[in-house]
């Protein structure tokens, strides 16, 4: 299989970028090491190329009923430049993916999803288009249309963020986005961006959706801005160590088809309540309705640290105190900032808060909880 390139590639390899198969894309697994660039990111500033994300637009009379209907969020109190974060989910309650909703207007949003499921989320959107009825009966009047192609997508991240990509902003005032908002036309560095402020390295930051042809400008005028301040290249490698320690959710890992949102510790994304309902929204009910009388057949997605640096790898058993195997770990890492690993791991419920264990090479290694974020972002 040939791998899909982003526009940055000849420029990740011209920075030393060790390139690396992710999810169908030849992407920077790191550029001189995952730890220094993690530590950049906490300590100034680091620079990804996340092109590889998926984007889809959403338009129609009928747009803000549908999303409505096929994720677990409310989006009722959107406006525009506003952005929420959500879980789309099967009838059976399992993730599709998750996504971030971007409201331009009633009739007009846009949709930034994971790059391993482009196809497969708009497949299922259009499913949807098709066999979900309005109350009256009829169809949405709503369009899907990949956009991806169309965009390239630049993010920096850290406490120094906003001073460095306001070094190339003149004419607007990043500062007035605020987090989980965007603004369009904003002009970065003689580039017109959509600028967002989201973030998934627990950090401050921004994101700028651009045209592909405009991305090496763009890259080489944030790097330069932003070398003084300590602003570093950062790869898919720190990407990840980043989101661990501020606990969030990687799609294939701790949300899954098999892991619901209830599941994954997601519950303030999914709104039973909200009118109308949604796909999955009757699985979901009733797995919070066995959670809240007990049911021992639970899952629960968990966060530990081991107080030891040996890393326990995604896929590894997670024992009780016998050493039996009760669960699996789903993500697994070594946080730069506390010097030990951390991870994730699928058990039963019940035994969440109960001793718990890994086996690293004939060493038996404790399990110890812990509620994100590992560490906290320097305000």
């Amino acid at each position: 299989m040939t791998l899909q390139r982003t526009p940055l590639f000849d420029f990740h390899v011209a920075h030393g970028g060790r390139m690396v198969d992710f999810a169908g894309w030849e992407m920077p697994v790191q550029y001189r090491s995952i730890l220094d660039e993690h530590k950049a990111v906490r300590r100034a500033a680091g620079l990804f190329d996340v092109s590889h994300m998926g984007e889809v637009d959403v338009r129609g009379a009928d747009a803000s009923a549908f999303l409505q209907r096929i994720v677990t969020n409310d989006l009722s109190k959107m406006t525009p430049g506003r952005i929420v974060y959500s879980p789309m989910c099967y009838p059976g309650g399992g993730v599709v993916d998750d996504l971030l909703i971007y409201k331009r207007g009633d009739a007009d949003y846009f949709l930034c999803i994971n790059a391993g499921n482009i196809g497969k989320d708009l497949d299922w959107i259009a499913e949807q288009s098709v066999s979900l009825r309005k109350p009256c009966g009829s169809r949405y009047d709503v369009t899907i249309a990949n956009r991806s192609a169309e965009c390239a997508l630049l993010a920096i991240q850290g406490p120094r963020a906003l001073e460095i990509a306001q070094s190339l902003t003149p004419g607007f005032a990043l500062g007035s986005i605020k987090y989980y908002h965007f603004a369009e036309n904003v002009d970065v560095a003689g580039v017109r961006c959509i600028a967002s402020r989201t973030g998934y390295t627990g950090e401050d930051g921004f994101e700028f959706y651009h045209d592909p042809s405009a991305a090496p400008k763009l890259v080489e005028a944030l790097l330069a801005a932003g070398a003084p301040s300590g602003l570093e290249l950062a790869g898919l490698g720190a990407r990840d160590s980043l989101r661990l320690e501020a606990g969030f959710p990687l799609y294939g890992h701790e949300i899954t088809a098999d892991i619901s949102p209830l599941t994954a510790g997601l519950d303030w994304t999914v709104k039973l309540k909200k009118e109308g309902g949604f796909v999955g929204c009757e699985s979901l009910a009733a797995e919070l309705a066995a959670r809240e009388h007990g049911d021992t057949s639970l899952r629960k997605v968990i966060f530990f640290k081991t107080g030891d640096r040996r890393i326990v790898r995604a896929g590894a058993a997670v024992l009780d105190a016998s050493g039996a195997k009760i669960g699996d770990v789903l993500s697994g890492t070594l946080s730069p900032v506390l010097n030990e690993a951390i991870g994730s791991a699928l058990v039963p419920r019940r035994l969440a808060d109960a001793a718990l264990f890994t086996d690293i090479r004939g060493a038996k290694i404790a399990l110890q909880p812990v509620k994100p974020p590992f560490v906290q972002p320097k305000k």
